[in-house]
C-alpha cells in the first residue's frame, strides 16, 4: 500500500523536474534516489511512458557522446496538472500538519 502512495510522489517529482528542464531516465533515477526513492529502470520507464501516453510529458531523442538519449519535457497538459497538484498539496499539507 505504501508503494502506491510513493508512486504518486514519484510522478509529481518527475513533472516538477520536467517543468524546470528536460530530464532523462538515469538522471531521474539518481535525483529520486537523493529523496529516498530507490527505482530501477524497470520501474521508472513504465511511469515515464504512461505520463507520455497521458500527454503530461513529451519525449525527444538526442545524440549524446555517440549514444542516443531520450529526454522528457513537460507539456502544457502537464503544466496544468502540476499546477492543480501543487494547489491540492498545499491544502493537504495545511490540513495534515496542523
Amino acid at each position: 500500500m505504501i508503494r502506491d502512495f510513493f508512486l504518486g510522489f514519484i510522478k509529481i517529482h518527475i513533472l516538477h523536474h520536467a517543468a524546470k528542464e528536460p530530464v532523462y531516465g538515469l538522471w531521474l533515477i539518481e535525483e529520486l534516489d537523493h529523496h529516498g526513492y530507490k527505482l530501477s529502470p524497470g520501474t521508472l520507464y513504465p511511469i515515464l511512458h504512461r505520463l507520455e501516453k497521458e500527454h503530461y510529458l513529451r519525449s525527444y531523442s538526442e545524440n549524446v557522446g555517440g549514444k542516443v538519449r531520450k529526454y522528457y519535457k513537460i507539456t502544457p497538459t502537464g503544466v496544468d496538472a502540476l499546477d492543480k497538484i501543487k494547489e491540492k498539496m498545499r491544502e493537504l499539507v495545511r490540513e495534515v500538519m496542523r
